[in-house]
């Protein structure tokens, strides 16, 4: 038989050397931790038995101190954890965080993560981004001590955290009652014809300014983003009047608007023609000093070869001015046998319209005129006398 089967001879090696070395039994550790647990959390704590895992008969009492210490120290992680969760605070962007300590104020927390004491400070969150609104209606008086039905929306959000929980008692009623005195003195202030058709959007920014003045006053730390006024009537029993005073209104308008258009179309162009009249005359002006100087000019270089050769001057400008009427001028040539021949000119037809050469083509014209209008008598006596000898000679 061999050393390692069971029987006889006892041949086992592993006999006799430190009793049972077996492995541990897998249920008697779970029961030992059981026991131990038990005892930590105030149960019984059975002694261990074989290798059976039975329990002994005599259960030992609980262990007080160990059961009072295991109590402690989970009350205690306990505390620890909810003091940790008090501690901490998030305060989002539209809202701010205001910190109380022991009661009273103690300072205004911005967005982001905070810390604070337990049990001694306390926030509050407020939105300060939230537009609130509320509408009013109401009749007051005007200026001229007649009524209107006002109607008005007013929007406000939260300005001063701080001041809106601890200054006024309730800041809603401080907005409404501050609204309703802005309101009353703006309308006192003005017409019935100016609410009505005129000025509401300026009364409602009078009003707004007013109301925001009252609300900085009593620190409520609201602050009013806008007011519309809606409606702005008479009462029922003008209103037919009312509103026939409205459509003058309108037509005045209209009519204003009117006359304005047809203002700015005629002014330019009034202008435009004045510019060009001006402009005109200054040109003529011009002109008639270039021809005034012009002729004074021939006139006094003529005058200076006058003085050298009169009589060949006259004779000259004879000749000219004959040319300057004959060569634009209706002729008849009248062919006389045994005689002179004989020009003649048709005075009726020289004075139509065209026929006449206009004397601003020539210049120095009249001063020419007026010179052979003075050699005209010479030149007559002249020609008779040559018609005289001629008759004599025949």
């Amino acid at each position: 038989m061999a050393w390692n089967e069971p029987g006889g001879n006892d041949r086992d090696p592993w006999k006799d050397k430190g009793g049972n070395q077996g492995p541990p039994d897998l249920d008697e550790v779970v029961k030992k931790l059981q026991d131990k647990m038990g005892g930590l959390f105030g149960g019984k704590r059975g002694g261990s038995g074989g290798a059976g895992g039975g329990s002994d008969s005599g259960a030992g009492k609980p262990d007080k101190p160990t059961n009072i210490k295991g109590m402690a120290i989970i009350f205690g992680l306990v505390a620890l954890v909810v003091l940790g969760i008090n501690s901490f605070y998030i305060i989002q962007p539209a809202e701010r965080g205001v910190i109380q300590r022991f009661g009273a104020y103690a300072t205004v927390t911005l967005p982001g993560p905070h810390l604070l004491i337990p049990f001694i400070d306390t926030v509050t969150v407020v939105d300060v981004d939230q537009v609130n609104k509320f509408s009013h209606r109401a009749q007051m008086l005007t200026q001229d001590e007649n009524i209107v039905d006002v109607s008005l929306t007013v929007q406000y959000r939260i300005q001063d955290a701080a001041d809106y929980l601890f200054q006024v008692a309730d800041p809603i009623s401080t907005i409404h009652g501050a609204m309703e005195s802005a309101l009353s003195e703006v309308i006192g202030k003005n017409t019935l014809d100016g609410i009505s058709t005129e000025s509401r959007s300026a009364i409602s920014g009078l009003v707004k300014t007013e109301t925001q003045n009252l609300l900085n006053l009593y620190r409520t730390g609201l602050i009013v983003t806008n007011i519309n006024m809606q409606e702005a009537n008479p009462p029922d029993q003008v209103k037919e009047a009312f509103d026939d005073a409205t459509k003058a209104l309108a037509d005045k308008e209209r009519v204003q608007n009117q006359a304005e258009a047809y203002a700015n179309d005629i002014v330019p162009r009034a202008r435009g023609a004045g510019a060009r009249q001006i402009e005109a005359a200054k040109a003529y002006k011009a002109k008639v000093v270039a021809e005034a100087e012009g002729e004074s000019n021939r006139f006094l270089a003529l005058l200076k070869e006058y003085q050298k050769a009169p009589e060949v001057t006259r004779q000259r400008l004879y000749v000219e001015t004959v040319q300057l009427v004959l060569r634009d001028s209706s002729k008849v040539m009248l062919d006389v046998k045994d005689g002179n021949n004989l020009t003649y000119l048709p005075l009726d037809r020289m004075i139509q319209p065209g026929s006449v050469r206009k004397t601003e083509a020539l210049p120095g014209y009249d001063s020419m005129e007026a010179e052979s209008a003075a050699l005209k008598p010479a030149q007559t006596t002249r020609n008779e006398r040559d018609d005289t000898r001629s008759r004599r000679n025949r």
